[in-house]
């Protein structure tokens, strides 16, 4: 997904003003830690992090969904 954007004057600041169902994609609100980093020095990245309980959810999450639908999965994609 790709969004042009402006950059909005907020204090002696900018803020950019990420809509709500991009919010809701990337799973971020008010209380997520973002990651903001320039790896090329002319870009911008901003990653939500993910909390070390949210990662061990996911990943057994991963390895149920995996042992109960690993075989189906694996013929699909042949």
């Amino acid at each position: 997904m790709r969004v042009t954007k402006k950059l909005t004057k907020h204090g002696n600041s900018y803020a950019l003003v990420i809509e709500p169902a991009i919010l809701d994609l990337l799973g971020i609100d008010a209380d997520t830690l973002l990651q903001v980093s320039t790896p090329d020095g002319s870009s911008i990245v901003i990653t939500p992090l993910k909390s070390e309980a949210e990662k061990r959810r996911f990943k057994a999450s991963m390895e149920e969904l995996n042992k109960k639908y690993g075989r189906t999965l694996k013929r699909l994609a042949e």
